[in-house]
């Protein structure tokens, strides 16, 4: 028996060795080439991807190189914003997980004087202040396209990016969270699309100015030429928009045609992207209102009556919306005064929860008009810019006539408390408005499911007077922006022209959770420490009245007067001290109840959670070990 187990001893060593060198090989495998399973079990799903996030990663055509630069050093005082680079850094290591190493990242600290700070400033990055010892704070990301051919293993640092495209996000705002998978998506669409998006501009207004009689185009419009491939559409040709246009911008539409109309109708059912600009009183319509050939009057107004009627919009071109609350001031006749068709739309009024209008703090809007949902629509209108509830309506033509003496607008002056919609997304399914031409080749009867049109109600917002201002910088005429109508429109665009899968990544929810309990707990004790401070008040100015009626008169009645106030002092003292007290117990209370909160939560992570887990697995292996056991038998 002896020899039989020194003979065993090797054999077992040897199986031991090899069970532990088979264990090593496959976590070393398993981690290489298994991704662990995960589990998003936020409220709002904060760690999981998008549909269109997937759609946009999968359709990668070629590697890219993300480097996130972030001021290590710089932000060791600043924990908010290291708060939320974490989370700007787990969202994109969701998506390189997603990209199976079509994307490779790297993070960066861009020390002061160091190549990487260069580098982060020649890519586009914006620095802020405030780090620590004075330092500026880089916090954004870099993208790049690589070759085609890079092998997986080799470093993407070493790769020629020859012929690829560069593109930035300057800064990661937190107050912009809600759109950071949004931002990060743009950006990797943007570098998976070499060309410049193609966007058509159908206009009665001279937006692309004049080559033959040097007026240039407007500057709105010269943004657009500069990130766009903007293209001016005959709509008295128009019959069939063209499919490469992402964009349509249809800017003042007068006596459209019927070819031009159901080109529009048939674009906008087909998926192509719609921003329609009417307005009431276009003040940048040179026409004149009565034809001296003719003799019929032209107004300045435009509309879309057909589509806005079949898609179920409310819109009167004979209205103009007045906004006292929102008037902006100018200079008529050298006076000073206030403009209420001339409307400064701050932060109150544009929309926070869209990505249009999130990062912009003002719009400037002239005779504008307003939307609305007729009763039988089955489409939404979700407004990107709205008056406030101290705006009226009047008839265009009022405001006309009131172009030398703005402040007559005011008379009798009425405000329907409501607000009116002078931008908005009018989502839904759209059916056409042309049924009788069912029988033509290629006639669509109706778009998919969450088709999207923008609706603009005013044209002016585009001229450079209410938004840009003319000033001289070394002799030269420089372009200052006083609004952001230019943003606003550019936002539009760039926007629309991104795919279906980008136009569907909504705004999501911040990564921040408040304690709501604990904030509950904390306005209960606010509102007893206000009943407190209340009765405190009431007693000490009944105090007051009383001393003041035994104030002493003459002779006999001093020290009994006297007397009396003595014990009224003291009884109010002795009030004054108990109610101090009680306020000292609310507070301990108040502090109580955080703090058994704070320990139940304690308890429940650092006890009952790991112990139900190990009693599951418990459970678990029991059942197996059972289950092998009548196995073998």
């Amino acid at each position: 028996m002896g020899r039989l187990h020194l003979r065993r001893r090797p054999v077992l060593i040897s199986a031991l060795v090899l069970l532990v060198l088979a264990y090593v090989a496959v976590v070393l495998g398993s981690s290489r080439w298994v991704g662990p399973a995960r589990v998003d079990l936020t409220t709002d799903h904060l760690y999981t991807l998008a549909p269109g996030t997937k759609r946009i990663i999968d359709s990668l055509h070629r590697p890219l190189r993300l480097t996130l630069y972030f001021s290590e050093h710089a932000t060791r005082d600043l924990p908010q914003l290291r708060s939320y680079e974490q989370r700007v850094n787990e969202m994109l290591q969701e998506m390189v997980a997603r990209s199976h190493g079509r994307i490779r990242l790297r993070v960066v600290d861009p020390v002061p004087y160091s190549d990487d700070e260069a580098s982060a400033e020649g890519n586009g990055l914006t620095a802020a202040s405030g780090g620590s010892n004075g330092e500026r704070v880089f916090f954004g990301l870099v993208g790049s396209t690589l070759p085609p051919g890079i092998d997986s293993e080799q470093d993407p640092d070493d790769a020629t990016v020859a012929g690829g495209r560069t593109l930035s996000i300057p800064f990661f705002d937190p107050s912009r969270e809600v759109f950071l998978e949004y931002d990060i998506a743009k950006l990797l669409y943007e570098l998976n699309e070499p060309d410049k998006p193609h966007i058509g501009v159908i206009s009665s207004l001279p937006v692309l100015g004049n080559p033959i009689l040097g007026k240039p185009p407007w500057t709105v419009m010269r943004q657009l030429q500069q990130l766009f491939d903007v293209e001016s559409l005959d709509p008295a040709k128009l019959k069939r928009v063209p499919a490469d246009i992402k964009v349509l911008l249809l800017i003042h539409p007068k006596h459209l045609s019927d070819d031009a109309q159901y080109a529009l109708d048939q674009y906008v059912l087909g998926g192509g992207h719609l921003v329609v600009f009417v307005d009431p009183d276009a003040e940048s319509d040179t026409t004149p209102y009565i034809n001296a050939e003719t003799g019929a009057t032209d107004d300045h107004n435009s509309d879309l009556p057909k589509l806005f009627a079949d898609w179920g919009v409310l819109y009167d071109p004979t209205q103009v919306l007045l906004d006292r609350a929102r008037a902006l001031p100018i200079e008529l006749a050298g006076v000073n005064l206030t403009h209420p068709a001339m409307l400064g739309l701050g932060t109150q009024e544009l929309n926070h929860d869209d990505v249009v209008t999130a990062s912009l703090q003002r719009v400037n809007v002239s005779s504008a008009g307003h939307f609305d949902l007729a009763p039988h629509a089955t489409t939404r209108l979700i407004p990107l810019l709205q008056s406030s509830a101290d705006a009226e309506l009047v008839p265009a033509q009022r405001v006309i006539e009131a172009s030398s003496d703005p402040a007559s607008l005011l008379q009798g002056y009425q405000p329907a408390n409501q607000l009116y919609t002078i931008a908005a997304r009018l989502r839904g399914t759209f059916t056409s408005a042309f049924p009788d031409r069912a029988g033509q080749p290629g006639h669509l009867a109706a778009s998919k499911p969450d088709s999207e049109v923008i609706l603009v109600a005013d044209t002016d917002l585009l001229t450079d007077r209410l938004w840009v201002d003319t000033q001289t910088f070394l002799g030269q005429p420089t372009l200052v922006a006083i609004a952001n109508n230019g943003d606003f429109v550019t936002n539009l665009v760039d926007n629309l022209s991104g795919s279906s899968a980008l136009l569907s990544i909504r705004g999501r929810a911040t990564s921040q959770r408040p304690f709501t309990r604990v904030e509950s707990l904390q306005r209960a004790a606010d509102r007893k420490f206000l009943q407190k401070k209340q009765e405190l008040e009431s007693e000490l100015a009944e105090t007051k009245q009383r001393l003041a009626e035994l104030q002493p008169v003459k002779g006999d009645h001093d020290s009994t007067a006297s007397a009396e106030q003595k014990r009224e002092i003291e009884q109010f003292l002795k009030r004054k001290l108990a109610i101090s007290k009680e306020l000292r117990d609310v507070q301990h209370q108040l502090n109580a109840e955080i703090d058994a909160l704070g320990f139940r939560l304690k308890v429940i992570n650092i006890v009952l959670v790991p112990a139900l887990l190990v009693l599951i697995g418990l459970l678990y292996g029991w059942r197996r070990m059972r289950r092998n056991r009548r196995g073998g038998r």
